[in-house]
């Protein structure tokens, strides 16, 4: 998992930014308190903390959801893009959601203590001055 941008079509690239240095303080990116909790791992691998989410649980059967979907109109399908994105009229678009990837594990956790748990990884590829942004959530949700 890489947060890189990269040029429309290709499928990664190196194009890092000084912000995504946490040790580099910079006007354009929340700083101090703001990034409590957030470390360099997780910029460099945001699905690091979905690794933390199962260390030391004994996680005893998984169900995987893959959703994928793209910006090319299909029946029923496809990414929609918000009035923001779509721009202005006569102006263009201020981006294109161009691609959706997500992926959902319902994992059954027996130890320490038995509960379910949803972990899930979103990708979202912004397209704009010529590059692909990825724009990557990720969560751990638990159930007792």
């Amino acid at each position: 998992m890489d947060l890189n941008p990269f040029v429309i079509g290709a499928t990664s690239g190196p194009n890092p930014f000084p912000e995504q240095d946490l040790a580099t303080p910079t006007s354009f990116r929340t700083s101090g308190a703001g990034l409590t909790g957030i470390t360099q791992a997780m910029v460099d691998n945001p699905n690091s903390v979905l690794a933390a989410g199962v260390q030391g649980k004994t996680i005893t059967k998984t169900i995987v959801l893959v959703v994928t979907t793209s910006s090319t109109p299909i029946v029923g399908g496809g990414t929609a893009n918000t009035a923001f994105l779509a721009g202005v009229p006569g102006a263009g678009p201020n981006a294109d959601a161009a691609l959706v990837t997500s992926t959902f594990w319902i994992e059954t956790i027996t130890a320490p203590e038995p509960a379910m748990q949803l972990q899930y990884t979103q990708t979202v590829l912004l397209n704009f001055n010529g590059l692909s942004w990825p724009h990557v959530t990720v969560g751990t949700l638990v159930r007792r």
